[in-house]
């Protein structure tokens, strides 16, 4: 009898459980080898412990070369103090001039006080630098050496430039991890970190402007890439969702407090998120996590920078208000028919951007903020959107950086069998992803999951964290296409 009525029992229920239909319409890598008590099998623990030391190796490796890169071309360890500082060029200089303020000061408290009331950088005029430039980074050097025991044997030069060194380090195990999170395999990391290191020529120019803003802040942004990735994935329990979320919330923090550009790189990522919720990729709950943590980490900066009035006047601020704004009222929006959707979904777009500018607009006017027009009336004049005879536009576009990516950069790819895979592969993702983006939108009931029987109709799935890293390389793909820099 009780056979029976589990034969009835299973015959009566046709509709799958949440798990079992996220899975199978989210397929995710191979799961790990478990015992039934769901604890790893020593095969397990050995392949992950393998993966994590040929991944801190990578790491390392590149730090070295790096480093060593750097003393083979100046010599540094054999030239004097005065010679290594003036090898820092253009504002690489000045940025380390605030490092050795710190040191100088009488006390910490002083060294702050210095710059917060900063009569040496321009002329004639007292500025706040911890609000005008990204320096916290020289400060927390400055005070991490004074504090440190090792003043007897690490000079002060050479504290400054192993760090940023260090941080490539971290940015090779960040891709390193983002590949094996996509993957499922640390193979696909080990890769991705040898061929960063060999076309080290188009990643990184750190070797000779060890100073600058992006060589601080692209492995936090590295960091916190690898963190989306991790939270895009199915199947993570809301604890680990939380963990992984404040991971992401310190890497953009450290992200935006490094680096002036933070919050153009912000409305790019922005742009993508709003773009997956538009083609129905991701739910509801993660865009508008996404999107929090974005915002309070441009408003911890703007604390932190002693209320910047370039982050309130920012795009991406505006652009993310505007788009929870209209998705909170358009409601709606992923129902109906293909040629349904596709009006819901352009009216959305218009109002979404329509609001943006119209944000942007009115903060800027309450701010008197103008501080950033000179990066618009360059966009404006490099893509022929209107005359300019504006003298920063015209500049920017003299300089070879700011031009189109040279061809030349495809060869070097090529000579080291990086290329020809990476395009393919982008483009076979690319296809699944508009077969996928069809089906999508021509569901009338998908409402931000999967429905019941969607997955069995459907031949093509992608998770989550693919896609987002696959318009991820397509936007900044096309941004560096556009802009050498």
């Amino acid at each position: 009898m009780t056979a029976l009525r589990q034969r009835k029992g299973s015959k009566g229920s046709k509709e799958p459980g949440p798990e079992v239909l996220n899975q199978r319409f989210y397929p995710s890598a191979e799961p790990l080898e478990r015992t039934s008590d769901g604890v790893w099998t020593w095969r397990t623990v050995l392949w992950v412990a393998i993966g994590w030391t040929v991944g801190i190796s990578l790491g390392m490796l590149s730090c070295i070369y790096v480093a060593t890169l750097h003393e083979n071309d100046l010599w540094f360890s054999n030239i004097k103090e005065v010679e290594r500082e003036i090898s820092f060029r253009t504002e690489c200089g000045l940025y380390y001039s605030y490092y050795k303020q710190m040191l100088r000061a009488p006390s910490i408290q002083q060294g702050l006080s210095e710059l917060i009331n900063d009569n040496a950088t321009e002329s004639k005029r007292t500025i706040n630098l911890l609000r005008r430039m990204n320096i916290y980074q020289e400060v927390f050097l400055g005070v991490l050496y004074r504090i440190l025991p090792i003043q007897a044997y690490l000079e002060p030069v050479y504290f400054y430039i192993y760090t940023v060194f260090s941080l490539q380090a971290v940015y090779v195990i960040a891709l390193f991890i983002t590949s094996w999170l996509l993957s499922g395999s640390w193979l696909a990391g080990a890769l991705t970190g040898v061929w960063y290191i060999l076309n080290r020529v188009d990643t990184t120019r750190v070797e000779f402007t060890i100073s600058l803003r992006e060589n601080w802040s692209l492995p936090f942004f590295a960091l916190q890439i690898a963190a989306i990735t991790c939270y895009l994935r199915p199947h993570l329990k809301p604890i680990q969702q939380k963990v992984v979320l404040w991971l992401m919330f310190l890497a953009t923090l450290c992200f935006c407090l490094t680096w002036q550009f933070n919050q153009f790189i912000l409305l790019v990522q922005a742009l993508i998120i709003f773009t997956l919720d538009c083609l129905d990729l991701i739910s509801t709950e993660q865009v508008t996590c996404l999107y929090l943590v974005q915002v309070s980490s441009l408003l911890s900066v703007w604390l932190l920078q002693f209320c910047n009035s370039m982050i309130l006047g920012s795009l991406a601020l505006s652009f993310i208000v505007a788009a929870l704004f209209v998705k909170h009222f358009q409601r709606g929006l992923k129902t109906g028919g293909l040629t349904a959707r596709l009006g819901k979904l352009l009216l959305h777009t218009v109002l979404v951007l329509a609001l943006t500018f119209t944000i942007n607009y009115l903060a800027k006017q309450a701010l008197q903020l103008r501080s950033d027009e000179h990066i618009f009336k360059f966009i404006k004049s490099k893509f022929g959107l209107g005359p300019t005879r504006d003298f920063d536009a015209s500049l920017y576009l003299c300089e070879e950086a700011f031009g189109l990516l040279p061809l030349d950069t495809f060869d070097r790819l090529a000579g080291t069998l990086l290329a020809y895979p990476y395009l393919v592969t982008l483009i076979v993702l690319l296809v699944m992803l508009a077969l996928l983006t069809l089906a999508n939108l021509c569901d009338s009931s998908a409402v931000g999951r999967p429905p019941k029987g969607r997955f069995e109709e459907r031949p093509i799935c992608m998770r989550a964290d693919v896609a987002y890293n696959l318009l991820h390389t397509v936007f900044f793909g096309l941004l560096a296409l556009s802009t050498m820099r």
